[in-house]
């Protein structure tokens, strides 16, 4: 492994940042660490940049502990949220900073630069200075610093956080192609799971600084090894008895679960409508309906149960206070630190929902 973390922990006062913290970074990959505010994301990034000295455990980079070794040393470039982009230089001289700090000659300073501001799609701009660009221009201008040095880890802390919601969605296309061009092994922070989803081969998720799963996205998806990856990816909700849902027994009792909108199949039935497990659905009534682009997002209530669905565009007309038959294909149960599937018991085996 490139980057292993080995027993991490760090505190901050009563606050414990990292708690036992281990994980490993195959050579290559672009790494998400996600997780909520607070769960110990970028602590964990300051301590592998050098940033921050952890209370214990180690961190090897390419098979070396770099525990006593500074940040200058351990070849790694940053992007921090808020670019860090020096004001008072222009473009070029930024992206130079870091070859002058290293006494490169002034030729390969110049066509170094040249490379990066064409790799980041700005080959104009090494003139100006950071204010006379745009937020996305400046990040791209801050990732081109961070690699002239030809670091082997990049790192970067939220890199989209200040950038508004399309320039935002272009830019994460535009870092994983940079990324795969590089081709350079790189782990990025960040709270917003569509990011992680969409950027990431690999999701480490965590919460309370604690690591609570590692895996590519389509796992950390479909298979939630622990009551918080259940609740905190995809837009979920919690019920406290699925006892009451048709098709379902709790494994241990009243039972805990969440259910995410895609688990949903919510029908508008006409007088002659049928539907094959129509006597598995669950009579709800309309609560709030919203336009999604692609879909309706339908807040529903199941007789106190409350859910949130997706609806076609192409289906009956809904509005507040419909009545509605939903139907609950699976759901994610909840017992103490585990999560497992649970499939109404409607759906044979040949017939599993998939998602």
């Amino acid at each position: 492994m490139y980057v292993e973390l080995k027993n991490i922990n760090k505190s901050f006062g009563d606050f414990k940042a990292s708690d036992d913290v281990s994980f490993e970074v195959e050579k290559g990959k672009l790494v998400g660490l996600l997780g909520p505010s607070g769960s110990g994301k970028t602590t964990i990034l300051r301590m592998l940049a050098g940033l921050e000295k952890q209370d214990s455990g180690d961190i090897y980079i390419n098979g070396m502990n770099v525990n006593s070794l500074p940040a200058s040393e351990r070849g790694i470039g940053f992007v921090f949220q808020s670019y860090a982009l020096f004001p008072f230089m222009t473009v070029n001289a930024n992206i130079a900073y870091g070859l002058k700090v290293q006494k490169k000659d002034k030729a390969f300073i110049k066509q170094r630069v040249d490379e990066l501001l064409e790799l980041v799609g700005l080959p104009d701009v090494g003139k100006r200075y950071p204010d006379q660009l745009s937020g996305g221009q400046r990040q791209r201008i801050a990732l081109a610093r961070a690699l002239a040095p030809q670091p082997e880890l990049l790192l970067l802390d939220e890199p989209f956080a200040a950038i508004d919601a399309k320039v935002r969605k272009e830019l994460r296309t535009w870092l994983r192609e940079t990324i795969d061009k590089i081709g350079i092994t790189s782990i990025f922070v960040t709270h917003d799971q569509d990011e992680a989803i969409e950027v990431a081969d690999e999701i480490i998720i965590t919460n309370q600084g604690r690591v609570e799963q590692v895996g590519n996205p389509v796992e950390i998806y479909l298979e939630p090894k622990t009551p918080f990856v259940a609740q905190f990816i995809g837009q979920s909700v919690m019920i406290d008895d699925i006892g009451r849902l048709k098709g379902f027994t709790a494994p241990n009792g009243k039972g805990t679960a969440v259910i995410r909108p895609e688990f949903l199949e919510i029908n508008k039935f006409e007088d002659d409508g049928y539907h094959e497990f129509e006597s598995a659905m669950e009579d709800a009534v309309v609560e709030d309906i919203s336009f999604r682009g692609n879909a309706f997002e339908v807040r529903a209530d199941i007789d106190g149960i409350k859910v949130i669905g997706r609806y076609p565009l192409s289906s009956p007309k809904l509005k507040r206070g419909d009545s509605v038959k939903i139907f609950i294909k699976k759901l994610y149960t909840i017992d103490g630190g585990t999560t497992e599937i649970l499939v109404n018991k409607a759906l044979d085996v040949s017939d599993l929902y998939y998602i």
